[in-house]
């Protein structure tokens, strides 16, 4: 630390040499002196000098994963195979999705322009209907799937 002191001292020196012309550029390495004379700085300057070898490392493996990225992205091919497997995949969700709209739509048309009563026989009948057996089957699956789910 003494030894420390004494280079800042120099340093200090050197720096009161300057001719007065120079007075602007002065004022930024003094600045700078009196910076690393604070001991938080020191700390964080040694700490930093300690943990070189490790951030050489991880700028080293970020480095080439840019580079490798940058490859990629640059590969006509590897662009068109994306998009292709981006198609296959979203092609499918897409149509479910527009078929699924428009059947909630029109569902909705239907219940709208009908102004008919559904009764308990009326339930009862809804009850018989392929559909909503078909509906009542998910829901029950899907009620013990959470349940089982829940319990592990």
């Amino acid at each position: 630390m003494s030894e420390m002191i004494t280079d800042v001292n120099s340093a200090q020196e050197t720096l009161d040499t300057v001719s007065a012309a120079d007075s602007a550029a002065q004022a930024t390495p003094q600045a700078l002196l009196e910076q690393l004379l604070q001991p938080e700085i020191q700390n964080s300057l040694t700490t930093l000098i300690e943990q070189l070898p490790k951030l050489t490392e991880m700028m080293s493996t970020l480095a080439q994963s840019y580079d490798f990225v940058k490859t990629l992205a640059n590969d006509a091919t590897f662009k068109s195979d994306m998009v292709g497997a981006i198609a296959e995949i979203g092609g499918p969700v897409k149509e479910s999705a527009k078929t699924i709209a428009a059947n909630v739509i029109e569902a909705k048309d239907r219940a709208e322009a009908s102004q008919e009563t559904i009764g308990v026989f009326g339930l009862l009948k809804l009850l018989k209907d392929p559909e909503a057996q078909r509906l009542f089957r998910f829901v029950q699956a899907y009620l013990q799937v959470s349940g089982e789910k829940r319990g592990q």
